[in-house]
């Protein structure tokens, strides 16, 4: 029999403190935080939170743009990722007039610090939305992962035309389960070990898709794809399509938003920005690398009629243990990413939660679960409840909007532009001092514009994708 032991805050345990709610990124007692990361540990999270559900779109999304818009597309957002990223570690430690350089230990707080408490507000908004986003993108990419496993054993069995279908309902919820087990870990640096295996996993299936497309053009003898891409019969349906392209393309380099929780993990000397500088720069060329080769080589092998999903979609039905095993490995991988993207959000509510109520037991006090052969695990009812609710809230939204591709888009589009390029351009600025109307000021100024309107025309495109999905 397990045992359970109340440990309220402030209480001194044998060997620790245990603080009221542990914060992801800051800790409300008075113990000082360990930081233990490294440049590869940082590396494992960048490619958790970069390499997901957006790399298996990108044949799909090449076969709209075409050989020479596709890869050409996905090396501008690289571009913009490096340039939001290395802008982003130099906000990690800001000067404080008082104390010296301050640890921001977020996103928020970095924005907080250096642009104001009105900017921080707005960018509250926009970050939790896309935490919640990208937690409904892997819900459905899961659930689909899962679905392709049972669908390639029953074309194995019964042929490739048999009328082999399956639901999406229960898997998303099981894979809803599984996520309120593991939302319990109290913060992010509890998650490094998952964040290596799920790197392994993302490396894994983009290989795969990879290998099995080059394989397939190899097979076939011939590149199949056009410059200019998938024809269409009107010319506004393949604008609509070239937006929700784009829309995905975004999606797939969205890691900016935790930089600064990563950095917040990783240990000194050498300064913080140092190592996250040059664990961004092998990760995003590493990714971008697996991209072209994941996105190339599934256009090469399927041309226009590229699948929007290039693991689940069925162009490839053997050998069909390989096939089982990529979406093995997808799952696995979205398991650890949900909650690279889900603790900054758990750590910034609770907390905000923690000190509206201060003498409140439910939230303060924490439980010791004792079990016979397994660790000891703390159980806080506040976190029980919070994280409980919110991976209910979002396996709901993932089942009545169970669209791969359109919901990829409006994911990728929705927030790009004021999370990649807006706050980390304006902090850029105040951190520099730079002058409007100077020529650095006016080239920041039109890299934002450009950039604002190609994310207003992805997401208006993926919109228009997803309702036209949704009520035909």
């Amino acid at each position: 029999m397990g045992t359970l032991e109340s440990k309220a805050g402030g209480v001194q345990a044998k060997d620790h403190q245990i603080p009221l709610v542990e914060s992801s990124f800051s800790s409300l007692s008075n113990q000082p935080i360990k930081r233990t990361g490294n440049i590869w540990t940082a590396v494992a999270h960048i490619i958790t939170g970069v390499i997901g559900a957006g790399v298996l779109s990108l044949a799909w999304s090449i076969a709209q743009l075409g050989w020479s818009a596709g890869p050409l597309t996905m090396l501008i957002f690289a571009s913009i990722t490096f340039v939001s990223a290395f802008s982003l570690c130099n906000c990690y430690r800001s000067p404080d007039p008082l104390c010296g350089p301050t640890r921001n230990t977020s996103y928020l707080e970095a924005v907080r610090m250096i642009l104001g408490k009105r900017s921080a507000v707005v960018c509250s908004i926009f970050l939790r939305i896309n935490y919640c986003k990208v937690g409904i993108v892997y819900t459905i990419t899961a659930a689909t992962s899962m679905r392709a496993i049972l669908k390639s054993n029953c074309y194995h069995k019964e042929g490739h035309q048999a009328a082999c279908d399956y639901g999406y309902t229960s898997y998303m919820l099981f894979f809803g389960f599984v996520q309120i087990v593991i939302s319990q870990i109290p913060n992010f640096r509890d998650t490094e070990w998952l964040s290596i295996v799920a790197s392994i996993m993302s490396f894994s299936y983009s290989i795969i898709g990879s290998a099995l497309g080059l394989a397939k053009v190899i097979g076939d003898g011939s590149i199949k794809g056009s410059i200019r891409g998938a024809p269409t019969s009107t010319t506004p349906q393949k604008v609509w399509l070239v937006s929700q392209a784009i829309g995905d393309i975004a999606f797939a380099f969205p890691f900016a938003v935790i930089l600064i929780e990563i950095q917040d993990t990783l240990k000194s000397p050498p300064p913080e920005k140092v190592t996250m500088k040059k664990a961004s720069t092998i990760a995003i060329s590493m990714t971008t690398f697996f991209y072209l080769c994941c996105g190339g080589f599934g256009y090469a092998a399927f041309g226009n009629f590229a699948p929007g999903n290039l693991l689940t979609g069925f162009g490839f039905y053997e050998p069909y243990w390989l096939i089982d095993f990529a979406n093995a490995c997808i799952i696995l991988h979205l398991v650890g990413g949900y909650q690279v993207f889900s603790q900054p959000l758990f750590a910034d509510l609770e907390k905000l939660i923690a000190e509206k109520f201060p003498n409140s037991g439910f939230i303060h006090e924490n439980y010791v679960l004792r079990a016979p052969v397994l660790p000891a695990f703390r159980v806080n009812f506040l976190r029980l409840c919070f994280r409980t609710a919110y991976v209910a809230f979002i396996t709901g939204i993932a089942i009545a909007f169970p669209y791969f591709n359109q919901v990829v888009g409006v994911a990728g589009s929705l927030n790009f532009w004021p999370l990649v390029i807006y706050f980390p351009v304006e902090m850029y600025i105040a951190q520099m001092d730079i002058r409007a109307w100077t020529r650095k000021w006016v080239v920041l100024r039109v890299f934002t514009i450009v950039c604002l309107m190609v994310t207003l025309f992805a997401l208006v495109g993926s919109i228009e994708g997803l309702i036209k999905a949704r009520f035909g």
